[in-house]
């Protein structure tokens, strides 16, 4: 028995963020006469081994997942990779050996940027740590320092074995922006003009028409207004006061090839109960309404789930989405009702304790597209239809006015078909939360 070589058309991807490792095209070795290769291909095939050249820090455990559906393949037009016979005592008179070849990322990554708004200026670092322990780790820390602040930032983000986030676009903006904030009364106000080439490109060859038919260049030209009125004692956990953000954005009528009204709001009460214990209750939304023949964008869509909105999702994977890529919405709502409470004991009272808080939450919303033809009513009742929702509960750590930190145990409620979930633990990081 000789050994078959077959390249690859379309390898077969290794799915999911930052995992750390790519399928490369296998070099054309020997090349059969065609009437052979259409034998080979159909012949019923058994695929008893698989083997992974090129791995280094990357756990075999963890791709075992990725490479489940070739073990189901029946001949060999389902595997797409390098191929030979099988070998040893066990093997079978149609068993095959299938290899695959990768190639691992670099242990660690960094970028810079610096940012000029009104009168102030700063400096950004960034470093990032993928397949940092081997099982598709992401370890990420951001360094800020500017005229008037400096703060730091450190992310860490761990996969579900078998659940890998796909990321089929890549978003690449350039451009310039000029704002101008100014207060009335209560109020903050900014008004905002900016203007960015965007281009978006498929990084996976599995991403769907949808999201292909997306691929390409755009310029954005806007006009942006936001309202705010924040009397929180703090933006990160507070525990008095309310907030009221509203953003208003127009584009297309100052240049561009892309024209919509965009409308999100968000609002946020805090009260202070018995024992220290804070009650939060907060709401979101948002509508776009394109403006001319042309459809919304899918960079300019609202995307809802994961660990800092509708928790017990996956990050956006709520909503429209076609073959496993999710495609945003025209419209959204989120609520979320929320208890902190101290740690039991109060264990560093004064001190490094008051940090932490306990977290019970309460969460709910939904995001869909939109026929503009229908009238309000219509659109309410599609936002009022399939919520998505979630409960549980979990330890929150406040890292000073920066940011903060969630380990919450979720249990998801009212999937759809399509929803992506995270059913138990899921951890959180982030300024901005439901």
């Amino acid at each position: 028995m000789g050994t078959v070589h077959a390249r690859s058309l379309d390898p077969l991807p290794m799915q999911g963020p930052d995992l750390g490792i790519q399928a490369d095209d296998v070099d054309m070795v020997e090349v059969e006469p065609e009437s052979k290769q259409e034998v080979l291909e159909n012949r019923d095939v058994v695929v008893q081994r698989v083997h992974i050249d090129g791995l280094g820090r990357t756990k075999e455990d963890i791709l075992g997942y990725e490479i489940a559906e070739v073990f189901a393949a029946k001949d060999l037009i389902d595997v797409e990779v390098v191929i030979d016979t099988s070998q040893g005592s066990d093997a079978l008179p149609n068993g095959l050996d299938v290899t695959f070849e990768v190639t691992e990322l670099r242990r660690m990554t960094g970028s810079y940027n610096t940012m000029v708004g009104n009168n102030e200026g700063s400096m950004v670092l960034g470093l990032k740590l993928p397949n940092f322990l081997g099982r598709a780790e992401k370890v990420t820390f951001q360094f800020s320092y500017g005229t008037k602040e400096t703060s730091y930032g450190l992310s860490f983000f761990k996969p579900q074995p078998g659940n890998f986030d796909r990321n089929s676009l890549r978003e690449t903006d350039r451009g310039i922006s000029t704002e101008f904030n100014f207060p009335v009364w209560r109020s903050n106000h900014t008004l905002k003009w900016e203007g960015v080439w965007r281009e978006l490109g498929c990084l996976a060859r599995t991403a769907s028409f949808a999201v292909r038919e997306e691929s390409g260049h755009s310029l954005k030209s806007s006009l942006s207004h936001s309202m705010v009125i924040d009397t929180r004692n703090s933006a990160i956990l507070p525990k008095k006061g309310a907030l009221l953000k509203i953003n208003q954005e127009l584009a297309g009528y100052t240049g561009g090839d892309t024209s919509f009204l965009k409308e999100d709001f968000e609002i946020q009460f805090n009260r202070r109960l018995f024992w220290d214990s804070v009650l939060s209750a907060s709401l979101w939304g948002g509508m776009i309404l394109p403006i001319g023949d042309k459809p919304s964008c899918i960079a300019d869509r609202f995307y809802l789930g994961g660990p800092t909105s509708v928790r017990g999702f996956s990050m956006y994977s709520i909503g429209p989405q076609s073959e496993g890529d999710y495609l945003g919405g025209e419209a959204y709502w989120a609520g979320g009702l929320h208890l902190y409470t101290p740690l039991p004991f109060r264990p560093g009272r004064g001190g490094f304790g008051d940090l932490f808080r306990t977290h019970f939450f309460l969460n709910a919303g939904n995001l869909c597209n939109l026929n503009y033809g229908e009238g309000p009513r219509a659109h309410l009742q599609k936002l009022a239809e399939c919520i998505r929702w979630s409960y549980g509960a979990g330890i929150v750590l406040r890292l000073g006015n920066i940011a903060r930190l969630e380990l919450n145990y979720c249990v998801p409620m009212g999937v759809q078909s399509g929803d992506r979930i995270c059913d138990g633990v899921q951890f959180g990081a982030g300024i901005r939360f439901l």
